[in-house]
């Protein structure tokens, strides 16, 4: 059996402590995201997690390859409210990966080798994103979803505006948003290493000075853009269609995380066995729902071929109106809130996913835990589903990509 805890200090810690086993991942987590970034500096944040990963910390050339020189896994990750820097590595080796790890993000020394290096790396990143269609079309849902807005912008920002920065704007925009922002420390291990308190593990008192002390400043949410038909091309294409949800720490996160295990790509889901099943119309699709600050975003991405695109749709569709209408069936409710609930199952008995699990929640009420989010998925009731489907339903956009000229 694991324990559950949260450490107050001047990071908080939130850990998962099993006897068991014989690795530690350690997660430092910033709600600083690529949402937060000056509109110019687009895709800034995303750069400085580059950065900070690749280069020299303390004795060693670069976090990443000395954790994988130890036989670790090291990797980071920038999303549009929040950035992570991971690394699994044995447990015998934590006490030394959980201190460097916080100097490498926290207390970064700036080399100017290490920037052209991630911009190329970078550059590279983009390129493949925008030969994915199925990714281009998410990018392309979010700004029409919230246009204008940061969360309409994508993290990695374009070639142009990465191609700008220098180690000055890297410097700034680590000192200005990133150590400002509220910061967390996730350990799943045997243990909880000593340097998971920063003061023991080095990190200048000057800079945990300015851990948290800013606040997101929640720009105003505009209308989403006006919904318009959907230019299929004469080929496969991916189509992303949803609508705005709720913030990552409202209680009704629950009921649209259920919503999209209902209509997900399990064939227990009843989309599966329509779109699927009865119809023949996608091979490839799924469904989720993503919380963030103020607001969220609920959608479905599938995969269909020249032809099918409106059949499709008013597949998916026709289930959230029945489900908006009637509610699900018992049989089907229960099935998805299995579902849901699984998949805190499978991320916590996981170290690695348990890390990012936990690290994509913090933040949030005092009181929260991995055993209350299964809880209250399971509370979730079919009013509560009938609710969130009309949400998505009078919110429905859809977006395709190719698109057809």
């Amino acid at each position: 059996m694991y324990e559950f805890r949260t450490i107050d200090g001047p990071l908080p810690v939130m850990a998962v402590v099993d006897e068991r086993l014989s690795t530690t991942t350690v997660c430092l987590s910033s709600k600083y995201g690529s949402r937060d970034d000056p509109s110019r500096d687009c895709g800034l944040a995303h750069v400085l997690e580059h950065v900070l990963m690749s280069a020299p910390v303390g004795p060693v050339p670069s976090f990443s390859e000395y954790v994988e020189r130890l036989g670790g896994h090291a990797n980071a990750e920038t999303g549009l409210d929040r950035m992570l820097f991971y690394a699994q590595v044995h447990a015998d080796d934590a006490e030394e990966i959980t201190g460097l790890l916080q100097h490498a993000v926290l207390d970064p020394r700036w080399d100017e080798r290490t920037l052209p290096q991630e911009k190329r790396a970078v550059f590279q990143e983009l390129a493949t994103a925008a030969a994915d269609p199925s990714d281009v079309v998410q990018d392309a849902f979010l700004d029409h979803l919230f246009p204008g807005h940061p969360l309409g912008r994508p993290v990695g920002g374009t070639r142009e505006t990465v191609e700008r920065f220098d180690v000055a704007a890297m410097a700034a925009g680590h000192e200005e948003r990133l150590l400002t922002a509220p910061l967390s420390l996730i350990v799943v291990g045997p243990a909880v290493p000593a340097s998971a308190d920063p003061l023991l593990a080095g990190v200048p008192a000057t800079a945990l000075a300015r851990l948290g002390t800013a606040e997101r400043d929640l720009a105003s949410l505009p209308a989403p853009g006006p919904e318009q038909p959907v230019r299929w091309p004469d080929e496969f294409a991916w189509v992303c269609a949803g609508a705005r949800s709720v913030g990552n720490h409202d209680p009704r996160r629950p009921h649209f995380n259920v919503l999209a295990q209902l209509l997900g790509s399990s064939p227990s889901s009843v989309l599966y066995r329509r779109l699927r099943g009865e119809a023949g119309l996608a091979y490839a699709f799924q469904s989720w729902n993503r919380g963030y600050g103020e607001t969220g975003a609920w959608r479905v991405l599938a995969g269909v071929d020249a032809g099918n695109g409106d059949a499709a749709l008013a597949v998916i569709r026709r289930a959230l109106e029945e489900i908006a209408t009637d509610g699900p069936k018992p049989d089907d409710l229960d099935s998805a809130r299995r579902q849901a609930q699984m998949r805190i199952f499978t991320s916590v008995d996981a170290p690695l996913e348990c890390a990012r699990f936990l690290a994509l929640r913090s933040g949030g009420p005092a009181d929260w835990s991995p055993a209350a989010e299964v809880a209250n998925i399971a509370a979730v009731s079919a009013a509560d589903l009938r609710e969130a489907a009309a949400q998505v339903l009078n919110g429905w956009r859809a977006v395709v990509r190719p698109e057809a000229p």
